[in-house]
């Protein structure tokens, strides 16, 4: 015998509705418009309240120049700052103490006005308005008051000041033109010709240091290019006129420091050779006057050829080694600066290819070790880490140095020595000639010598002179800064942007946040993506308030109503269920009470008895039933008296006020509710029903909370499950297929209750069926969306959009 394969049928195929998705995001456009308008106040709270700063930008250039004097005369740039000018150690010098000083002195920095502004009474500064004409007379730098000053006009010849002096608040009544102090400085305003508009004045007096931080703070610097020779500086500041006149200054100091330094190194040589030429000048003149005395005394014209011949010799010798001389006294003199670590160590003297080559690297390495040092200490100790390593490192090059100058000195006394050793036999030539002529010769060689130092000495300092004035400094200004009215914080697009942005992502978050958090059934799509029993028909909110026990008993009361449409479209497709039974026993349940089983059951019988059908409701939750209520009767014998034996079928069945419609209530609740259900006297009480009635509508328990229901369920014709938009949960369309296949039932149907449009929690999937979709039941029916003004319901007041109660729906 084979074996019937049943086909379980499969969920619908659904399909994202883009159109739904846009209808979604728009049916809360007043949360997004809401939360884009708050986040726009906010936005324009803080650009109120946050105080703006301004940028200005300059650039400059960094290459060693070479002037066309040191071109003319063939001289060498001798600079060892030329190699040590990189971005990065000369962005440190540019934000030095010494240049930030100097700049600031280049301003008009000495007193500063500010006035008092409504947000938050915030002061802001005026430079370089000077409102008021205030003139210091007395001023002492170390001992002043640092705070501010409030001017407020009294009259056309006095004036009021205020400060605060120890916490206390003082204030005086000047006149103009009359000096008046505060502490040790002297003050004096002169009347500006009119009364100040504005009603208080704020100054300040300031030295120099006082601005080195705030400058300092906004000084920003960046390469314009990777590895280019060209930067950028920026200058950020609360007054954009402050920030481009201090860049400007900047950058014009630093032009300054960096030829100054450059020209040390030419000055120290200068400085040495007038040191030896003020020796020089004295020796030569002495040389001088002794020959022209000798000459007189002994009434001698000249030497003879062979006196001048000797003497030619010892000249030449000597002067090279009075020159050696010269070379080891400034070797010693270097020795002594790099012992000590004095900054910009230099090799003042040409010393003629005698020094070891590595010698101007060797100082040039120390000279970066020993600036590197100095920047470090201006954020680190002597005792930190990194002053440690790096005095490491110079220690060693120091020795580096100290070495080679020891092997140049070294061999500078043995080509001493070897001249030495060169004038012995001219000596003793000098001493054999006649004792005159000796002597004469002995004159005129100190004369020659000490003339031939002095006039190389004078050369040196000529070409140290030459190259001192065609030092140009190693940068140049590309672009000057210019006031920037446009504040560069906070970026007033920026943030609106931001906040436009913000406030739709937030009012769209806010969307799908509901939606996540949303676990509630809204509408048929979500039921058929859930469960493939079939939905029978949905059945619409009535928009107007109701009374709690449906007395009204609305299908019949409001029949044109869209509800009762609705109701009607339920019937319809239950005439087509059990069509072939003359008489169906309906039976109604749900998960939980409040769904509208009971409603749902009082009208749908309402209307099926208005089609001359034969209808007994019977209320068959006998732990809370209300269908007394409804109809308005006492609940003293009710189904719970028949099925406890205490009274016949004939005493529990009531007719209503509607034709056609009889009901059997609940009566009072027994103590055993469900074994009563389970009874063969329920059995044939439905049993004799069925021969009066043509429709059995029986209101049951809610299945997720008692098994009241069960036996009902099992022995009826249709088994109608109610659920309530945005009162069921997913889980509860779960249920009916659930009980269906645990007891094999295939007349299991659903009916959507109270269903009210609410596109913010309806599914953005569409319902597609086709051919796959095999054993699934369908029915047609409508949820009436869209149709409110159709003109059919005459119960329908269309609600204008600007309605409160409509936004929250």
């Amino acid at each position: 015998m084979e074996e019937t394969i049943k086909v379980q049928p499969k969920l619908v195929n659904q399909e994202i509705d883009y159109f739904k998705i846009g209808k979604i995001l728009l049916s809360r456009w007043y949360w997004i418009v809401g939360a884009v308008v708050i986040c726009m106040l906010t936005a324009n709270v803080y650009l109120w309240y946050t105080p703006k700063t301004y940028g200005t930008i300059g650039t400059m250039k960094f290459e060693e120049k070479k002037s066309e004097i040191q071109d003319l005369v063939g001289i060498p740039i001798n600079s060892d700052r030329a190699n040590i000018s990189k971005i990065q150690s000369e962005t440190i010098v540019l934000k030095s103490t010494p240049v930030l000083l100097r700049a600031i002195k280049n301003l008009d920095y000495r007193i500063s006005f500010f006035i008092v502004g409504r947000v938050l009474n915030r002061t802001s500064d005026l430079y370089p308005e000077k409102p008021l004409n205030l003139t210091l007379i007395n001023f002492d730098s170390l001992n002043f008051y640092h705070g501010l000053i409030t001017f407020r006009p009294v009259s056309k010849s006095t004036f009021s000041i205020s400060y605060k002096n120890s916490g206390t608040e003082v204030v005086k009544t000047c006149h103009y033109n009359t000096p008046f102090a505060i502490g040790t400085t002297a003050f004096s305003i002169k009347y500006p010709g009119e009364i100040p508009k504005t009603s208080a004045y704020l100054f300040k007096v300031n030295t120099a240091d006082e601005f080195v931080g705030r400058v300092r703070g906004g000084l920003r610097t960046s390469e314009v290019a990777k590895n280019s020779n060209i930067i950028e500086l920026q200058e950020i500041d609360s007054n954009p006129q402050f920030a481009a006149d201090i860049l400007n200054a900047v950058m014009k100091e630093y032009l300054n420091y960096d030829r100054k330094q450059k020209s040390q190194s030419a000055s120290q040589m200068i400085q040495f050779i007038d040191s030896q030429l003020d020796f020089l000048s004295g020796e030569v003149k002495g040389s001088e006057n002794s020959i022209a005395q000798y000459k007189q005394s002994k009434k001698m014209m000249d030497i003879g050829s062979a006196s001048a011949t000797v003497l030619a010799e010892a000249k030449d010798i000597e002067g090279k080694r009075s020159l050696l001389n010269i070379q080891l006294l400034a070797l010693n003199k270097l020795k002594e600066e790099v012992i000590k670590e004095k900054d910009n160590v230099t090799l003042n003297f040409n010393m003629g290819g005698v020094t070891d080559p590595e010698l101007d690297k060797i100082l040039i390495t120390l000279n970066n070790l020993i600036a590197g040092k100095n920047a470090l200490l201006k954020t680190y100790n002597n005792n930190s880490q990194p002053i440690l390593d790096i005095n490491q490192q110079i220690l060693q090059v120091k020795n580096s140095a100290i070495t080679s100058i020891n092997t140049t000195i070294a061999f500078i006394e043995n080509n001493i020595k070897y001249f030495d050793d060169q004038l012995i036999p001219i000596n003793q030539k000098i001493a054999a000639l006649p004792s005159a002529e000796r002597d004469m010769v002995s004159l005129k060689r100190d004369f020659e010598i000490n003339d031939k130092v002095y006039s190389f000495l004078s050369e040196k300092k000529l070409d140290a002179q030459i190259n001192s004035a065609g030092i140009l400094p190693g940068a140049n200004i590309i672009d000057m800064a210019q006031p920037n009215l446009s504040p560069l914080s906070p970026d007033t697009q920026s943030i609106r942007r931001t906040a436009i942005i913000l406030g739709l992502g937030i009012g769209l978050g806010l969307i799908v946040l509901i939606r996540v958090l949303n676990s509630y059934i809204y509408d048929r799509e979500t039921v058929e993506s859930l469960t493939t029993t079939p939905i029978i028909g949905v059945i619409r909110k009535f928009p107007h308030e109701i009374d709690e026990f449906s007395s009204q008993i609305l299908a019949l009361s409001k029949p044109k109503s869209m509800f009762a449409e609705s109701v009607r479209s339920v019937r319809t497709n239950l005439n087509f269920l059990a069509s072939e039974k003359e008489s169906k026993v309906i039976c109604i349940t749900s998960e939980v009470a409040g769904e509208g089983k009971s409603f749902v059951a009082v009208n749908l019988s309402s209307t099926l008895s208005l089609i001359d059908k034969k209808v007994i409701l019977i209320a068959a939750d006998l732990r809370r039933s209300k269908m007394h209520k409804t109809f308005d009767v006492p609940n003293d014998i009710g189904l719970s008296n028949y099925l406890a034996h205490q009274c016949s079928a004939d005493d529990i069945i009531l007719h209503s006020k509607h034709e056609n419609l009889d009901f059997i209530i609940s009566g009072p609740i027994p103590p055993n509710p469900s074994e009563l259900l389970h009874s063969e006297r329920m059995v044939s009480l439905i049993s004799g029903l069925k021969l009066k009635y043509e429709v059995i509508m029986i209101d049951t328990a809610p299945i997720g909370l008692v098994s009241d229901a069960l036996p009902l369920i099992r022995n009826s014709d249709i088994n109608l499950f109610v659920i309530r938009s945005g009162k069921s949960k997913f889980n509860a369309a779960t249920i009916p297929q659930r009980i269906a296949q645990e007891y094999h039932l295939d007349n299991t149907v659903i009916v959507i209750n109270a269903f009210a449009e609410d596109l913010l929690h309806s599914r953005y999937y569409t319902t597609k069926f086709t051919g796959e979709n095999q054993g699934l039941r369908y029915y047609y029916y409508s949820d009436y969306s869209g149709y409110q003004s159709s003109g059919y319901y005459i119960d329908e007041k269309k609600k204008k959009w600007w309605s409160v109660t409509r936004l929250f729906k």
